[in-house]
């Protein structure tokens, strides 16, 4: 590995981390804010900040693309490949709102799950964040929670190679245990996803003290009322995600992970210079 190369890998390590750090202050900075700035916003969550957030991470977004192809990170046709995947996946948002599924189902994640497994978590992430994104604008779902999906989805494509060592040791690439290592991988993540976004907004609501967030409780004290709350209003919903996540990916994982793995080796090439005296040899 050339010193270029590993400065390129450091650069780009570094800035999804930052963005990684950006999303969870973006979920987790209304648990500190003034009590008197919380009661300006208690009917209408982030209604302050949900553009400015969303505009951030698009830049973010784009400047990541820009600066993979620029260290070599991705290549143009990989960042078109990126291009036709977020475009199907979008399409598959689109007919789940057409024809909904039932509770928080969704077609787009066993996708993000496998892309991001087979390409990398920075391809992940991109893939992700950018479906939420366009699929948003597709389906007129754009609203103060639209940068909280995109940064949830992003993390799902990001930690989706943390599979691979389990893969592995179940038979690796192309065994039934690899698509059952993801299936399950997927189904926590329609569990997670819901989870996660309920934060974008459990700050804001009321109700009974036994299920929602005050100012001045203990760490303790939150993790307590969320749990109730998460058990009362999302679980059964985020079964349906999670049990869809499951079956989609055990029945065609398999085959969805043969064809982007074709595309990666007709894409993973590099050019080598022949040596000048090899030449004239």
């Amino acid at each position: 590995m050339s010193a270029r190369h590993g400065q390129s890998q450091v650069l780009s390590a570094a800035t999804y981390l930052l963005t990684t750090l950006v999303g969870l202050m973006a979920f987790f900075y209304p648990f500190w804010m003034p009590a008197a700035v919380q009661d300006i916003y208690t009917q209408n969550a982030h209604a302050g900040d949900s553009a400015f957030v969303l505009t951030l991470l698009v830049l973010i977004c784009f400047a990541v693309l820009l600066l993979e192809v620029q260290t070599e990170g991705m290549s143009a046709k990989t960042v078109a490949l990126l291009g036709v995947l977020v475009a199907i996946n979008a399409t598959l948002r689109f007919l789940d709102v057409v024809l909904p599924g039932p509770g928080g189902f969704s077609p787009i994640f066993p996708l993000i799950v496998l892309t991001g497994y087979v390409f990398g978590g920075r391809f992940g992430f991109l893939m992700g964040a950018l479906t939420l994104l366009v699929s948003g604008i597709l389906t007129g779902g754009v609203g103060p929670w639209l940068p909280y999906q995109m940064f949830t989805a992003g993390w799902i494509g990001l930690s989706a190679p943390l599979c691979r060592p389990l893969a592995r040791m179940v038979g690796g690439p192309g065994r039934r245990g690899e698509v059952a290592v993801l299936a399950l991988f997927g189904a926590a993540w329609g569990l997670i996803y819901g989870m996660v976004m309920n934060i974008w907004f459990w700050p804001y609501a009321t109700g009974p003290a036994t299920m929602y967030w005050e100012p001045g409780i203990t760490v303790v004290d939150v993790i307590q009322r969320y749990a109730v709350f998460y058990l009362v209003t999302s679980l059964v919903w985020d079964l349906a995600a999670a049990a869809g996540n499951l079956i989609l990916i055990g029945v065609a994982g398999r085959a969805v992970l043969r064809v982007l793995r074709r595309f990666q080796a007709r894409f993973a090439f590099s050019y080598e210079p022949v040596a000048r005296a090899q030449v004239s040899g």
